[in-house]
């Protein structure tokens, strides 16, 4: 390595262990031994040359069993605390059936997510998972342990987010144990943010509570080492149709080292454009309460029709 100063006893490891992502560039194990190298010594991970079509990737969010469309900042593990949960829309169609839908359309690396660790919405993700086997991704309360039972029932990768960033800090080792038990190819990293201090901080526990890890450059391709994809909701205005989060989108697009799909405000098909300029054409997108088969009034055929405008504009 590089320029690395000073030689730390293994005695002493405990007190220096990583605590937060930055911290991970400057320890690095080797033989027992831990190494103190400034961040600015350290190569920086190569940066992978990849350039996305800018896809639609479509959801279906499941909450008790049902298709809804949910404000998720309005989401509790509790109710004591008085926060009403604020519901855009309830769908009298399945998860199963919403699946066969986006397999009808052809649209791929869309995202079963359960807002809930219910039986009725696990069992509404693994119907969902047999009606379009191969097509979707599953997440909500994924672990080291059910993991890989979701890519047995079908899915293409787990999502996954408090599991990795627990109790506000990245926990390295079960990010470790994930990529060991599914591969590295079937994981989707969440790391849907909030504007914390000017800067993107990821939120875990249904996103009320911010981590210590802010998205940047460094961040991203750290993490995109163990990753397939991420998925990125902007908190900030998911749910509530005020339009796109454009920094966040020119960040992604700027920064990401792997595909990446950003989530949050989209009202418009203009919308869908601004993420085309603001991503660069390398980020993907996800549209949930302005479309029409969620009670908006975004058609999801409009919105298919521009997908398949933009994979034909990538092939030629």
């Amino acid at each position: 390595m590089a320029s690395v100063q000073g030689l730390i006893s293994p005695a002493r490891t405990r007190s220096l262990q990583p605590t937060s992502v930055s911290d991970l560039f400057w320890l690095h194990k080797n033989n027992n031994s831990w190494f103190y190298a400034p961040s600015s010594s350290l190569s920086r991970p190569s940066r992978l040359s990849v350039r996305c079509a800018v896809r639609f990737r479509p959801c279906i969010d499941i909450h008790e069993g049902k298709v809804k469309q949910i404000v998720g900042s309005t989401l509790r593990d509790s109710k004591d605390d008085g926060t009403k949960l604020v519901t855009n829309f309830e769908s009298d169609k399945s998860a199963a059936e919403f699946a066969n839908l986006y397999k009808e359309d052809g649209l791929i690396g869309g995202h079963a997510i359960m807002l809930g660790a219910d039986p009725l919405s696990k069992a509404a993700a693994i119907e969902a998972l047999h009606a379009y086997p191969g097509g979707l991704q599953v997440g909500g309360g994924i672990n080291s342990d059910n993991s890989l039972s979701y890519i047995e029932e079908g899915a293409t990768h787990v999502i996954v987010t408090s599991y990795v960033f627990n109790n506000g800090q990245m926990d390295l080792e079960r990010l470790k144990d994930l990529v060991r038990v599914v591969g590295k190819q079937r994981l989707v990293l969440d790391l849907s943010c909030r504007k914390k201090d000017g800067k993107y901080a990821i939120v875990t526990d249904r996103w009320q509570k911010f981590s210590d890890v802010y998205l940047d450059e460094r961040v991203l391709d750290f993490l995109a080492s163990y990753a397939d994809e991420f998925l990125v909701h902007g908190v900030d205005v998911e749910g509530k149709k005020l339009g796109i989060d454009e920094e966040l989108v020119a960040l992604l697009g700027k920064d990401s080292p792997i595909p990446v799909t950003y989530a949050g405000g989209v009202t418009t098909m203009a919308d869908l454009e601004k993420i085309k300029v603001a991503g660069i054409g390398r980020v993907d997108v996800t549209v949930g309460s302005a479309l029409d088969i969620f009670g908006g009034n975004l058609a999801y055929k409009d919105v298919v029709a521009w997908h398949a405008q933009q994979e034909a504009l990538t092939v030629q």
